[in-house]
């Protein structure tokens, strides 16, 4: 089959580009060589494996049980490869402060357990293993250490004034032997923040690193580990916001004068970081895995899936399989575009192809080297009925992957109404997928509709009080179903109570159900006419004092 490609570099009449007030954000040299790699391992294995446990919560395990004898790092990398992983982060030092790298600065270390008789070194294992076989390598290193009285979430801050001296000589050294000793860490991994003055460690061994959390951070966490980001997803935040060291998705600003793209952190299984046998059986579905990819590298950021080895050091045969069928299945659906234009520049862009074509995905990626120009974007797609609207967003970054049910199309449209300037197309591609169905998430279906926003930071004294006016929703007698949804999934924002009203008057709370306090019914008995009134009233709470939140009410009649 022959296919014709016609370009439209003219900036349409009907396309705006705006000014900013400062210049648009863009990726550092690090930064876009992380950002460019899409799919990252992480590798929890620690004394929790032993403990069947998600924390060493007490920095006192039996070392002598630990003896992974099938240990294996080359199998390791090979396992990243096998779902397209380009870098693998490991944990060398978690919660409980055992380290997997010969170390003075604590008993607690590999040299006292028998993997090895103590001559082992993990750490240099897998840097090894990564310069073999092509990937990058991070690092996780717990700022905390329970003997210390630094334990989880406590950014290294001991518990004990006298001691937080002692423990910040420990952990710069910790620190400096990790970016020292093993070759270069592309990126390094504080979890929660890190209290500890290690800025002229940062600058003089990490330069060429992207930090995750701490106030030298350059990526951020989305505030949530399902692995799967909010969209609109922006690469932007203020400089301010980042420097907080806890920035998450809920502070994106397209706007925003610094560059920090997301990391979409997730473990196997569900929701486990460690090994053991009842984990095991918790493991995602292939289904999960690609809506995860589809939600993290589709919408522009990076996709963090963990791995778990178990007590001998083995990834399992099962979750090994795991991985392979997912990197085989992005492979087969996103290897080979039925067609596509690369490298161009203008705000409206057409592929004509000789004969209908059948398509379900197009993937867009703008050169976000020079920023997040595009702002809003509609692709369409030719058919007998003519241009018929395939999909529609705004931010697009890296790369934006839209799905949708088959269609045949003689032709496909990208419009960018709104742009920042100029928009730089590095690749516009349309695919096929064959045996795939499309099924769009509930809250992205058509009888879906936004009928209110919250913001925490509206909130005060951490609570607030909105009422939703739902005329335009619940237009017929019927049940109605009003749900509750966050950007970011941070913990702490809640519903204590609703209140539901009809006509201004007081309406027996008996018309509104609850499943939960993020999921509310509405049975409207009476008829709709146009001197009705229905009101939902929602009593909002917010306990957590270290994030922001935002997010939306969704409304539709129930099926």
């Amino acid at each position: 089959m022959k296919y014709y490609i016609l370009l439209l570099f003219t900036l349409c009449s009907t396309s705006f580009c705006f000014a900013q007030n400062t210049p648009l954000a863009k990726p550092s040299v690090v930064q876009y060589k992380w950002q460019e790699q899409e799919r990252i391992m992480f590798i929890h294995f620690g004394v929790a494996t032993w403990l069947g446990s998600e924390y060493d919560e007490t920095g006192k395990f039996d070392m002598s049980r630990i003896n992974p004898t099938n240990l294996d790092t080359d199998e390791w990398c090979r396992v990243a490869k096998s779902w397209g992983a380009k870098q693998i982060i490991f944990v060398a030092k978690h919660v409980g402060g055992f380290c997997w790298w010969q170390t003075n600065t604590t008993d607690y270390s590999v040299k006292n357990i028998p993997w090895k008789n103590g001559k082992g070194d993990l750490l240099a294992d897998i840097a090894a293993s990564c310069k073999k076989y092509g990937l990058n390598l991070g690092i996780y290193i717990y700022p905390g250490d329970v003997k210390y009285g630094a334990g989880i979430g406590s950014g290294g801050k001991t518990t004990d004034p006298s001691l937080q001296d002692a423990y910040n000589k420990v952990f710069r050294q910790q620190l400096t032997e990790v970016l020292t000793k093993f070759g270069p860490m592309l990126e390094v991994w504080f979890d929660g923040n890190c209290i500890i003055d290690i800025d002229d460690i940062l600058t003089k061994h990490a330069s060429k690193s992207v930090i995750f959390q701490s106030k030298k951070a350059s990526i951020r966490w989305p505030g949530t580990e399902s692995g799967m980001l909010a969209y609109p997803a922006w690469n932007t935040v203020t400089k301010k916001a980042l420097q907080s060291g806890v920035a998450t998705q809920y502070d994106d600003d397209p706007n925003g004068d610094v560059w920090a793209p997301l990391e979409a952190d997730a473990p196997l299984y569900n929701h486990n970081w460690f090994w053991n046998p009842t984990n095991e059986k918790k493991r995602k579905s292939q289904q999960n895995l690609l809506d995860m990819y589809y939600k993290s590298a589709g919408y522009g950021g990076v996709m963090l899936l963990n791995a778990s080895p178990d007590t001998t050091g083995k990834i399992t045969v099962g979750d090994q399989a795991a991985y392979k069928a997912l990197g085989d299945e992005i492979e087969r659906r996103f290897a080979k575009p039925v067609q596509q234009i690369t490298n161009k520049k203008g705000s409206v862009f057409t592929i004509d192809f000789m004969t209908p074509t059948p398509i379900n995905h197009i993937v867009i990626e703008e050169d976000y080297r020079m920023g997040h120009r595009i702002r809003h974007y509609k692709l369409e797609g030719k058919t007998n009925n003519g241009w018929t609207t395939l999909a529609q967003g705004s931010s697009v970054g890296r790369k934006k992957i839209d799905a949708f049910a088959t269609t045949n199309v003689t032709a496909i449209k990208l419009t960018i109404p709104r742009f920042a300037d100029t928009p730089l197309l590095r690749s516009l591609k349309a695919y096929h997928v064959t045996n795939y169905t499309y099924t769009p998430a509930a809250t992205e279906t058509n009888d879906w509709a936004i009928c209110g926003t919250w913001d925490t930071k509206t909130f005060k004294n951490n609570k607030d009080t909105i009422t939703l006016n739902l005329n335009n929703f619940i237009t017929k007698p019927g049940q109605y179903e009003v749900v509750f949804l966050a950007d970011v999934a941070v913990t702490g924002t809640s519903i204590d109570n609703a209140i539901i009203n009809f006509e201004n008057q007081n309406t027996m709370q008996s018309y509104l159900s609850s499943k939960d306090n993020r999921t509310f019914y509405i049975n409207r008995t009476s008829q709709v006419s146009t001197n009705s009134s229905s009101t939902l009233t929602l009593y909002m709470r917010s306990d957590n004092q270290v994030f922001q939140n935002r997010g939306i009410f969704k409304i539709r009649q129930r099926p």
